[in-house]
This record gives C-alpha cells, structure tokens and sequence, in this order.
C-alpha cells in the first residue's frame, strides 16, 4: 500500500504529459496581412504588405546606445523604415511585445539588445541597397537569409550617409 500514492502519481505525470503532446498550439494574434510559409510551418511573424500613406514612427535615436553594434542598426533603420515596416521579425515579438512589423522593434529599445533584430536589420540594409523590393527582401528573411548577415562590418561606426 505504501508504493500506490508513487503509483497514482507517476500516472497522473504520464497522462499530463501526453495531454501537453497532443494539445494543439495556441494561436498567436496576426494581422490579417500574415502569411504562412506552407501548411506544416509555423505562421510567418507580423508585418505589412505595403506602406501606409504619411509618416512612420520615428526609430530611436542610434546616439542613445553605446554599444556600436546597436548604434549602427538604429541609424541604418532610420534610413530603411519603409522597407522594416514590411518586414517580419524572427525573434517573435509580435506575440511577447506586440509588434505589428520589424520597424517596431527600433522604435523602442528593444533591437538594442536583441540580435536576430539587428541582424535583420542589416539584411534588410544590404538587400535594399542592391535595388530589392520590401516584399523581395521578405522572402529572404522567410528563407532565413538574414542568418548569414556579416556582422564584423557593424562593429565599428559607419559612414554617414551622403545627403
């Protein structure tokens, strides 16, 4: 008799386990511009298929951060926030913070101490500096592109763009 408690517990932690198995996942909220990769993939995280007439929000400032790294992502998403708005970010803040698009992160601190966001940023950087497309740059990130992003060139202060 005195082993049935550890039975009846040892069963109770079987059946929870499977339950968490086969429980579907939740649904994370998505703008109903979110596309899926394909059936068996994880939902594509938010963004925007276009830019919405009149201003965008303003990233911070790069000079607030001290770190290089963080300071040259933040300039660089000054110049390119059209092309971040329609961008998704990998890191999933859509579901943790509510982003509605790359862009988001930038306008709060967030990016600053957040790599996949950086390195984001910089693909999206190149990409547009090579004649891409938001929407060209988006299926790059998708692909994972971003991934190979070299993230020694933004270690040290980039030059100011020419005006």
């Amino acid at each position: 008799m005195r082993g049935t408690p550890k039975v009846i517990f040892g069963m109770i932690l079987v059946v929870a386990a499977i339950g968490v198995a086969l429980a579907p996942r939740n649904a994370s909220s998505r703008s109903t511009e979110s596309v899926t990769q394909d059936v068996n993939a994880e939902p594509v995280p938010a963004f925007h298929n276009t830019v919405p007439p009149g201003p965008l929000p303003a990233t911070m400032s790069a000079t607030l951060f001290t770190d290089p790294v963080a300071q040259n992502a933040y300039s660089v998403a000054a110049r390119i926030k059209k092309i971040l708005y329609q961008e998704p970010c990998y890191c999933h803040c859509d579901r943790s913070q509510g982003h509605g698009s790359l862009l988001d992160c930038f306008v709060s601190k967030h990016a600053a101490a957040c790599g996949i966001c950086e390195r984001e940023d910089f693909y999206a950087y190149e990409q547009s500096r090579k004649g891409k497309t938001g929407a060209q740059i988006r299926d790059g990130i998708e692909r994972g592109d971003w991934q190979g992003v070299d993230m020694t060139k933004y270690q040290s202060a980039m030059p100011e763009p020419a005006k």
